[in-house]
């Protein structure tokens, strides 16, 4: 069976990059040390430290794998490679809801680079999917779990 593919940036990789060498070079031994020095303590059975601890040992080591995998299986999109005026991977899009007057901003990025807060959508996202594609003066059509609705794409650029 053929691995997912994650689609993202080169800056994307770069930041997973980053992130995994965090985590096994500054977390990891924090959270190691830390069960060393719970188990000083004696009675593993009811030591909260030590439960503490393992349970973060446990959610770093999954952190690692699954940036691991990203990592391994990383598709580097070239946004150069779409029309200038058409939504991509890497490329930042200016949207309106059909009667409404105001403007959204998105970051069309991979699903390991979505941000919510930072603007950041993921290509897999509703909002992704929707206008992936798409060029400027396009209408697309947003499924969301609570119904529908349409948005204008009023403009297209690379994402610097």
């Amino acid at each position: 069976m053929a691995e997912k593919t994650y689609p993202m940036t080169l800056e994307e990789k770069e930041k997973l990059e980053k992130e995994l060498e965090e985590l096994k070079l500054v977390r990891r031994p924090e959270v190691v040390e830390r069960i060393k020095i719970a188990r000083s303590y004696g009675d593993l059975s009811e030591n909260s430290e030590y439960e503490a601890a393992k349970d973060e040992q446990a959610f770093v080591e999954g952190q690692i794998s699954s940036l691991e995998t990203k990592i391994r299986y990383a598709e580097i999109v070239n946004s150069d490679a779409a029309a200038q005026d058409e939504v991509a991977i890497g490329k930042t899009v200016t949207i309106q809801e059909i009667g409404e007057d105001d403007e959204e901003v998105y970051i069309i990025v991979g699903s390991a680079g979505a941000d919510a807060f930072a603007g950041k959508v993921s290509n897999e996202s509703p909002i992704g999917q929707a206008l992936i594609g798409k060029k400027t003066g396009d209408t697309a059509t947003i499924e969301t779990p609570v119904g529908s609705y349409d948005v204008k794409i009023l403009k297209v650029e690379k994402t610097v």
